[in-house]
């Protein structure tokens, strides 16, 4: 049986990615990456595919804003298969639907009891500084400590709600590809990952994957 992969963004820019295999730039990497898929198409028959055109855009428009070379372009055109999930025919288990529901009510209650603390820090702030008796520096004095409340507060957010979660169209078109081919995902994003083992997906980790096609060209080049 042929192997499919489906990639995410994370698959061509995932930082880790870069720091594992030494790459210099993020343009590098992607180069790099794109390179191995062409020998695993050509030697293998292992199909790339990237979800259309919600990722493809995503990743194009990634490329694009760290400066990429037309020759990165023309072989992400070249190699990857670029597909748009069939959202009416994939078939997801009651249970998955299910259980992600949960999920998002339980961030939800997280978030909101979140916001209340710094909604109480703020005003504890405010009122600090407020009954000091130097009133010349007290509007500027606010601003600054509720801007770094501010800070942390999207900080811990980000963290507490969006971390496990698919947050995204992107995010979905990529499990519903996978699942419509029967494909493994590529990524490194934790919800993708999280539900791509609830929906039984094979999962490989987007640092990871370079060095496994390094493998099977290695085995076939002996």
């Amino acid at each position: 049986m042929k192997q499919r992969f489906v990639l995410d963004t994370t698959a061509i820019t995932d930082t880790g990615l870069r720091q594992k295999e030494g790459y210099e730039t993020l343009c590098e990497s992607a180069q790099e990456v794109l390179d191995l898929i062409a020998k695993a198409r050509l030697k293998f028959e292992i199909s790339c595919y990237i979800p259309y055109p919600t990722v493809y855009s995503e990743l194009v428009s990634f490329l694009k804003r760290y400066g990429c070379v037309d020759e990165v372009f023309i072989k992400l055109d070249t190699w990857l298969v670029k597909k748009t999930p069939n959202r009416y025919e994939v078939k997801i288990p009651a249970a998955i639907f299910y259980e992600y529901v949960l999920t998002m009510r339980e961030k939800i209650n997280r978030g909101r009891k979140l916001a209340e603390e710094f909604i109480w820090e703020s005003s504890a702030i405010t009122s600090s500084i407020i009954l000091k008796e130097d009133s010349n520096s007290k509007k500027e004095e606010i601003q600054q400590e509720i801007g770094s409340l501010i800070g942390r507060f999207r900080d811990k957010y980000k963290t507490t709600l969006r971390q496990g979660i698919l947050d995204s169209s992107p995010d979905l078109d990529v499990l519903l590809l996978a699942k419509e081919l029967e494909a493994g995902v590529v990524s490194s994003d934790i919800g993708i990952r999280k539900w791509s083992e609830r929906m039984g997906l094979r999962y490989v980790e987007a640092s990871k994957f370079p060095r496994m096609l390094k493998e099977y060209l290695t085995l076939i080049e002996k």
